[in-house]
């Protein structure tokens, strides 16, 4: 039983806009690529003279996690463009690995339709549940 007592409810949860769910579904895809996609550059062994293959895997294992963290924050404005910012270091990769170049055509695309898209149809939405505008005789 908790403190607050058997009448208490839970907290309601925080509406979730279209742009926020989509960049997150997104953003939590291509985690789990570009994570893989540390591995491939350990595996192939394309970093340059002198640094280690092993941070193939430190680089993957810190942009899946940075892109999870932006995920969770994209009730910010300011989170849409760290997404931005993650996408170009995604695209960077490919200089690494060329697939990496797809896997940034892809997931951009889609990360710009969940921005882009997802604003509109917020907008939509929130002029439907806006109360309705009095005409000009009344």
């Amino acid at each position: 039983m908790s403190a607050d007592g058997p009448t208490a409810s839970p907290r309601p949860r925080r509406a979730r806009g279209a742009r926020e769910s989509l960049g997150s579904v997104v953003l939590g895809f291509e985690s789990i690529i570009v994570f893989l996609g540390g591995l491939v550059v350990y595996g192939l062994r394309v970093l340059p003279d002198g640094i280690e293959p092993w941070w193939g895997i430190i680089g993957g294992s810190v942009l899946a996690l940075l892109m999870v963290i932006t995920a969770g924050l994209l009730r910010h404005s300011w989170a849409i463009a760290v997404g931005w910012a993650l996408q170009v270091v995604v695209l960077l990769g490919g200089f690494l690995v060329p697939a990496l170049v797809i896997v940034a055509i892809i997931f951009g695309g889609m990360w710009a339709y969940a921005t882009i898209k997802g604003a509109s149809l917020d907008a939509r939405n929130a002029r439907r549940a806006a109360p309705p505008e009095p005409s000009n005789g009344e």
